[in-house]
């Protein structure tokens, strides 16, 4: 397993318990069938933000930040995962060494 960094952006939901249940979900692709391990979550780093740019016809997303071991063959179906489900805008996946493994 390798440490990665995983930043995304949750489109705006209607309560916070919405929203929660979105970054469980994400948590659950991650450690799905034991490929990986989060390590920490932080869901009020960033917390709601307007964006830069209207993305899928949101002005506004949840920024979270999410440590965690990941198995590398396993990067391609968390990537699948977070492209798929609709309350993600946008993501970065990077190694913690710095260097960039996915993005969308």
């Amino acid at each position: 397993m390798r440490d990665y960094e995983l930043t995304f952006i949750i489109r705006i939901l209607p309560s916070d318990e919405e929203v929660n249940q979105a970054i469980d979900q994400v948590i659950s692709f991650i450690e799905l069938g034991d490929n990986g391990v989060v390590k920490s979550v932080d869901r009020k780093l960033f917390g709601r933000r307007r964006l830069a740019y209207e993305i899928k016809g949101q002005r506004e997303g949840h920024y979270v930040f999410i440590k965690a071991s990941i198995q590398p063959e396993h990067l391609v179906e968390l990537e699948t995962e977070l492209k798929l489900f609709d309350s993600v805008l946008r993501y970065l996946l990077v190694r913690e060494e710095g260097e960039v493994k996915a993005t969308a």
